[in-house]
């Protein structure tokens, strides 16, 4: 077996996920580490929390993989007694060198938003839009037709979600399903505009979902959290194949929580 390191696995994932589908405000990549370091344990997560960072020094993991990196913008100072600054120190402590797969993730191929569709069931599953051109939402079609609240019924089923929230934009039978895993209500009218009768994704602000009404599109808001986490089974598993011929193991995050309860 030969010897991982950090490089190798962020190889698979840019095999997978390549960087030059990011947007350009994201920062995807290493963000802590050294490439060249060695890699007997991988830690897959959606976010770098102080549970998974907790989960991962257990296991004695050198890497955590996560879909939203723990780095966004320019860091000015590093304060030990506020979260991110705690974070990096017990990252850094530990020797845990932390990888990222954003929104290169999501556009890609076999990404977040191929395995939503997926997992709600859908089928003929294309890009959201011109075949040609990545893009971060999905289209498909349901193999049997449903109202609108019997089509939330089955996204919540299908997701394991604790609710989803419904925008039903009338009395229409739906078949052909649009998607954008996190907050993807953006893609909402492109969904329509490409034959979406009904979109899911997270994050749903008032007047986005006024909008949809307006228009004839049901929405149906499972979450950031529920409409993202099932990568984490996937990535793990692609890179499990991936790096069979390495001395690696590959720990996935199966204690995950959406942050919102319903009260």
């Amino acid at each position: 077996m030969k010897k991982c390191t950090v490089q190798a696995v962020a190889d698979a994932i840019n095999r997978l996920a390549p960087r030059k589908l990011a947007e350009e405000w994201d920062n995807p990549g290493l963000l802590i580490g050294n490439p060249s370091a060695e890699v007997k344990k991988v830690f897959v997560c959606l976010d770098v929390l102080e549970n998974q960072i907790s989960q991962a020094i257990e296991l004695d993991a050198q890497l955590i993989v996560a879909h939203h990196p723990l780095i966004f913008h320019a860091i000015k100072n590093i304060r030990y007694d506020l979260p991110l600054g705690n974070k990096i120190s017990r990252l850094i402590k530990n020797n845990l060198a932390v990888f990222a797969a954003h929104t290169n993730l999501d556009s890609a191929e076999g990404g977040v938003n191929d395995v939503l569709a997926k997992k709600i069931g859908l089928n003929d599953i294309k890009m959201l839009g011109d075949e040609e051109i990545s893009s971060m939402g999905r289209l498909g079609t349901l193999e049997t037709p449903m109202t609108a609240l019997e089509f939330a019924q089955h996204v919540k089923k299908c997701l394991n979600a604790d609710n989803v929230r419904l925008v039903d934009a009338g009395d229409f039978i739906i078949k052909k399903i649009g998607v954008c895993g996190g907050a993807g209500a953006d893609f909402i009218q492109k969904a329509k505009f490409f034959g979406a009768q009904a979109f899911v994704t997270g994050d749903v602000k008032y007047h986005e979902a006024q909008n949809a009404l307006e228009n004839k599109i049901h929405v149906v808001d499972a979450g950031h959290f529920y409409t993202e986490f099932p990568i984490v089974h996937e990535l793990a598993e692609f890179l499990r194949g991936e790096l069979e011929n390495f001395a690696v193991e590959i720990f996935e995050d199966k204690n995950g929580k959406n942050f919102f309860r319903t009260i």
